[in-house]
């Protein structure tokens, strides 16, 4: 890490963590400046309330958890809250030192199966869901994955086999498996913080955001802004992290199958006995936003990471097969994920799979920008769920976000 890089990570930690002034959304009208809209959800300090409060102001498709009992968490005593970490800065951190400093809004630990670390901030409760953001990718790339197992969908088939309006498009001619690995070529940056971005353009055609005033929106939903993609050289052999790539893989998957992406999460959400439905973003013409768009509790999120820990089995039934899960956990070229510098520095030892990041044999890792985590850890039997509200897309907090995880799995 860079002498910049240090200093800016412990300026994060000596930080004072604000608190919005007035209380958002408060009062009936809440005044001007505390009222969170599409316009201003995903900008601090307005995110703070947002993130949790998303079906409010965007329109969400139902991600349903049935009429069943909702399946208890077992609950474990208390252990290692006063749990301590080496910084990425060469400092020791505290757990809740760290949890304060970015902006935590939920956290929950199992270990063997039962909770042991469970804690809520700004406003947070057990049955209140909280946006995922990109942990989104990777339940997505997991159906996808129990799709290839069922032969409803073919990992060397090409995109434009499945959905032909992608012909002559960034993904026409990319097979499934470059799909899910992130390997497209595609003429696209993952830059939240200018408005001309091809990241920004698909948040304008999500429906996530809205553009600045001298910003056009080129297209009004995903369907529109997908086939207009753009290739840049040749598919595979590469790593390139692109939103837009899970939701050209989202409609190859409803197009094979026929069902919705909402629709195959809801039969796990009722498998998993989940105590709240979730619900995805959905776009401008009512298209579940896969690649960032879902919502749920903090207890649900890890009920979902206990199934996988079990094999994919939960209350008795086969949610994923075993085989499936034990795919991604073998994870990807290990060559391939180091050669991108700025993931590599931040997950050293890791991989890319099927839309997760792995520890081949040892942890799958779901992430989710201003902070959201979800960590299977099969060698020790660990879940780690974060909900967050960090101000910004992309936190220096990110790398020990990360370094607390592991070193606390391990710790367990």
């Amino acid at each position: 890490m860079t002498t910049d890089f240090n200093h800016a990570l412990r300026g994060a930690y000596a930080a004072e963590r604000a608190e919005p002034t007035p209380p958002l959304m408060q009062g009936f009208p809440p005044e001007p400046g505390a009222r969170v809209t599409w316009h201003n959800f995903m900008q601090p300090p307005h995110n703070r309330w947002a993130f949790l409060n998303l079906g409010r102001i965007r329109p969400s498709i139902s991600v349903t958890r049935g009429q069943a009992l909702p399946t208890p968490l077992k609950q474990g005593a208390p252990v290692l809250e006063d749990f301590q970490f080496e910084s990425a800065s060469g400092a020791t951190v505290g757990l809740h030192q760290h949890l304060q400093a970015s902006c935590t809004d939920g956290w929950l630990v199992m270990k063997d199966g039962a909770v042991v670390q469970e804690h809520y901030f700004n406003g947070h409760q057990p049955l209140k869901r909280h946006i995922m953001f990109s942990v989104t990718k990777s339940l997505i790339g997991l159906l996808a994955q129990t799709l290839v197992g069922q032969g409803v969908l073919d990992e060397q088939k090409l995109a434009l086999d499945y959905v032909p309006e992608l012909a002559g498009s960034a993904f026409g001619d990319a097979t499934v498996r470059q799909l899910l690995d992130m390997a497209v070529a595609i003429d696209y940056e993952e830059v939240y913080d200018d408005p001309r971005s091809g990241s920004s353009q698909f948040g304008y055609a999500c429906g996530l955001t809205l553009p600045p005033a001298d910003v056009q929106a080129a297209y009004q939903s995903l369907y529109e802004y997908l086939p207009a993609t753009r290739k840049k050289g040749e598919h595979g052999g590469f790593f390139h992290y692109v939103t837009a790539t899970t939701e050209a893989l989202a409609w190859v998957m409803e197009r094979a199958s026929g069902v919705s992406c909402a629709q195959q999460l809801s039969a796990l959400w009722q498998g998993l006995g989940c105590e709240r439905d979730g619900f995805f973003i959905a776009d401008p013409w009512g298209r579940n936003v896969a690649g960032a768009g879902f919502n749920a509790t903090l207890r649900d999120m890890a009920r979902y990471g206990v199934m996988l820990l079990a094999g994919g089995v939960a209350n008795g039934q086969v949610l994923i097969p075993r085989s499936v899960i034990s795919n991604v956990l073998d994870g990807g070229d290990r060559a391939i994920y180091a050669a991108n510098a700025g993931f590599a520095q931040w997950s050293p030892g890791a991989t890319y799979r099927s839309q997760w990041y792995v520890y081949p044999g040892e942890a799958m890792l779901a992430v989710g920008i201003h902070g959201q985590y979800l960590y299977v850890d099969f060698s020790r039997d660990v879940v780690i769920v974060k909900q967050s509200s960090l101000p910004v897309a992309e936190s220096v907090l990110d790398v020990d976000t990360l370094r607390l995880i592991r070193a606390l799995a391990t710790a367990l």
